[in-house]
């Protein structure tokens, strides 16, 4: 897996979940198909008038979530920004082209009321539900950061094997010290919560 086969997926399922903050800090989230792929960034349509809109164009943070038929869920953290003025017109044209549907939602000029935003720079989390173990891994697109997540076993273990016993995938393996394989942990906590010493550690600080 990478992040171009991640985009394609994207594409495959069609209605992706955008996730934004209100100016009140309530969580939003709402469901968006009027999608424009390129090979190396994604444009996406809403109408200026849509606390939607307002909140993309007050802050930018978004999170962009996808769930394919074989329990593959992918999670994109970007800041979204509105292309330049200049680019507006043909990238609405190429989005309604693309999406027959949306003339019937904004018929004839009542298009112009949209605005396309762009996603260039982002972390793709990738988390397949539909194998044993679970497979994670992270990407960028752009230049997009990776964030640290999930747990880490310190030299604080004492070798005991309680966390490998209590995994729900069996993804830590006996070592000095006993060690998890990210690519398959859920990121549950339970070797965290039931180690001993305390030598699970949270990635990231938090």
């Amino acid at each position: 897996m990478d992040a171009k086969t991640c985009m394609e997926k994207l594409k495959l399922v069609g209605v992706l979940s955008f996730a934004t903050v209100d100016s009140k800090g309530n969580p939003q989230i709402r469901c968006i198909s009027a999608i424009h792929y390129d090979s190396d960034s994604f444009y996406f349509f809403t109408a200026r008038g849509k606390n939607f809109c307002e909140e993309l164009l007050l802050d930018g943070r978004v999170q962009i979530l996808a769930y394919t038929r074989f329990k593959e869920m992918i999670r994109l953290s970007a800041k979204a920004e509105p292309v330049h003025e200049s680019e507006q017109e043909d990238k609405i044209n190429t989005i309604f082209a693309e999406q027959p549907y949306l003339s019937n939602v904004y018929p004839g000029d009542t298009r112009k009321i949209g605005i396309v935003f762009e996603i260039k720079d982002a972390e793709i989390e990738y988390f397949n539900l539909g194998v044993k173990p679970i497979f994670r891994e992270s990407y960028t697109l752009g230049a997009g950061t990776l964030s640290e997540k999930g747990y880490v076993i310190t030299n604080s273990c004492i070798g005991c094997g309680k966390c490998q016993r209590g995994c729900p995938q069996q993804c830590i393996a006996q070592g000095k010290p006993y060690f998890i394989r990210q690519e398959h942990c859920l990121h549950c906590g339970n070797c965290y919560e039931n180690c001993p010493v305390h030598a699970v550690q949270k990635r990231g600080g938090k």
